[in-house]
């Protein structure tokens, strides 16, 4: 393509059509990697809602996934690829593809820590909290210095009404990653659950201490100040 750029003259008029169009093409295929990874949290991933697109652009959503798509038939043994197509389904909310294609990237990558946080992402969205759990502890075992995995267990716990480890889990993410307002939400939520609102009341407010606009904590807040 370079050398067809540097020799314009040379080219006839209808391939020097073609050459930009391929140009535009491509430009478009990294705009669309970019505003994927943008969204993500490190390579792709929703931890709390406010990573979610509030009103899904389902037409952007399914550019992204043929665009994956072609990039799996190009390289179908790529776990990265596999797990971003997986995201991009769990976007269209086709949670039974988003998991097929993170399986398929443990598959391919038994140590692949981001489709096993996938893994327990999608199950905990599924409301399958015992599978997300499952997947949680998987990931701890291949980064356990990354605090998502202890995030994702903690609230899986907090599902399944075990608040002890729960609290632990998320004790040890907060640790990995101070000031983190998922996980000191998370805290919060196993405080109410187990009735003290006062306390959860106000870590719910030093969450937004460091996100005033952490719309789960202020919600959190609604909802207690209405039932006092």
């Amino acid at each position: 393509m370079e050398a067809q750029e540097q020799h314009p003259t040379t080219e006839p008029e209808k391939k020097q059509k073609k050459v930009k169009k391929d140009r535009f093409t491509w430009w478009q295929s990294l705009l669309l990697l970019i505003g994927t990874l943008a969204i993500c949290l490190t390579a792709g991933y929703y931890i709390s809602d406010r990573y979610l697109w509030e009103k899904n652009d389902s037409a952007q959503i399914t550019e992204q996934i043929n665009y994956y798509k072609e990039e799996v038939n190009r390289k179908p043994n790529d776990p990265e690829i596999r797990v971003q197509l997986g995201y991009s389904y769990f976007l269209k909310k086709d949670y039974k593809e988003a998991i097929k294609q993170y399986q398929t990237a443990v598959s391919l990558d038994k140590k692949y820590y981001d489709a096993y946080l996938n893994l327990s992402i999608v199950y905990d969205k599924q409301g399958d909290h015992d599978k997300a759990l499952q997947y949680a502890q998987k990931s701890i075992k291949i980064s356990p210095l990354d605090y998502k995995g202890h995030l994702l267990k903690g609230k899986s716990y907090r599902e399944l009404k075990m608040y002890k480890e729960a609290k632990a889990a998320l004790d040890e993410a907060y640790r990995l990653k101070p000031g983190n307002v998922d996980t000191l939400f998370e805290i919060g939520k196993v405080a109410e659950a187990q009735g003290d609102k006062k306390e959860a009341e106000a870590i719910y407010k030093e969450t937004l201490s460091f996100d005033p606009l952490f719309k789960p904590a202020l919600k959190a807040l609604d909802n207690i100040a209405s039932k006092n």
